[in-house]
This record gives structure tokens, C-alpha cells and sequence, in this order.
């Protein structure tokens, strides 16, 4: 699968069948957390999997009671282990880059999932201290987020429209928007402006 497909086929998932996640899958996701970028390369990242259903059940009800999450298969919970890098970046570290380091380590995992038709989901939103007892995470390491996995069936996926990179972009100073000459997006203009050529349209689905 090339890089663009991964990149733009990727989506949230929150509706998983019944078929069982080779542990060897997880295995190859997390194995991409390693060559993530990160700072000072502490890799300060810890997962533990999780494919108890008793487990995964109480999970779901810590996550504010989001039930979809007790069917996934496998959940994955991410921790920073803080101390390390609060010794080396100080307070910046603590707050900063311990948070950054797992969140481009997962984006690696999300990709990874979805090269071998797994759908994931990255979730954000928990109680940190009932998540601490229920799985024994040591005060010295603090959860960044919990990962679904699962099969899933395509035809659940919708279209979604993405906003344009002219949205977000500026030039040399905050806010400054570049000359209305020389457009961004769409792609195809991009492509056609740099190249001479028309890109292919891009197929969005209708998960984040």
C-alpha cells in the first residue's frame, strides 16, 4: 500500500466485529512507535495491551461511558514514563514533549493498523486515576490515551469532506495568508501548477 493511501484511507473506527486480532498484529503496530521521532530519543512511551473482555468492559465505562469501546477486540493503553524525560527537559519536558513523543508514536501505530485492515480508534477522553488502579500504572507514568482495535466492515464507512489547506496555512508571520495568485488547494491545482499535470481526485470517508 503507498504512503499517500495509508495517509488519506486512515479513519476512526468505532464499530468492530466479532473476529479475533492476531496479538501479532499489535505487535507490528507498536513496533512503529520505535522509529517515531522524539525528543532527546528517551522514548518515553509504554503500552500495555489489554484483550481481557472484563477488562476492556470497564475500560469503556472509565472512558465517560463510551459503550462502543467494550466491543473492540483489543484495546491498547498508552503511558509517558515521566521521569527520564523531566530530568533531561525539566518542567518543558514534563508537559511538553513526554505528551508529543507518544502522540506521534501513536499516529505511527493508527498508520500501521490500517496497512493491515485493522480499524483503530484513538481515544482521548478517561478518568487518569481509575485507569491508574484498574491496570496498576505506577505514579511515575501518566496514560495519554487508549487505543481501539479491531476488524471492520467497510461499507460502514461514509464520505467525509476534509478542509482545505488554504484553511491553515500561513506565510513568514502568524495569521498572513500568501499571495491570492498562487493557490494551495485544491491538490489537483498544485499538482497541475508545479508539474503541469492534474492529480487524482482524493475519496474521503466519513470517520476522523
Amino acid at each position: 500500500m503507498e504512503l499517500d493511501q495509508v495517509l488519506k484511507g486512515r479513519r476512526t473506527i468505532r464499530k468492530f466485529d466479532k473476529k479475533e486480532v492476531p496479538i501479532e498484529f499489535i505487535s507490528e503496530c507498536l513496533d512503529t512507535a520505535r522509529y517515531a521521532p522524539n525528543s532527546g530519543n528517551v522514548q518515553n512511551y509504554r503500552f500495555t495491551i489489554i484483550r481481557n473482555k472484563d477488562i476492556i468492559t470497564k475500560i469503556s465505562k472509565i472512558c465517560e461511558g463510551q459503550e462502543w469501546i467494550a466491543k473492540a477486540p483489543v484495546l491498547v493503553i498508552v503511558c509517558s514514563e515521566m521521569e527520564q524525560i523531566k530530568r533531561l527537559y525539566g518542567i518543558r519536558g514534563e508537559a511538553l514533549y513526554s505528551i508529543q513523543n507518544c502522540a506521534v508514536a501513536i499516529q505511527n501505530i493508527l498508520l500501521k493498523a490500517y496497512e493491515l485492515k485493522l480499524g483503530s480508534a484513538w481515544i482521548g477522553t478517561f478518568d487518569e486515576e481509575k485507569l491508574k488502579i484498574l491496570i496498576n500504572i505506577p505514579e511515575t507514568s501518566r496514560p495519554q490515551a487508549v487505543i481501539a482495535f479491531g476488524y471492520y466492515d467497510e461499507k460502514d464507512i461514509e464520505e467525509l469532506e476534509k478542509e482545505p489547506l488554504d484553511n491553515f496555512v500561513y506565510f513568514e508571520q502568524y495569521g498572513k495568508r500568501e499571495d491570492k495568485t498562487l493557490k494551495i488547494l485544491p491538490f489537483s491545482n498544485t499538482i497541475k501548477r508545479i508539474t503541469g499535470k492534474i492529480g487524482d481526485k482524493i475519496s474521503y470517508k466519513k470517520k476522523s
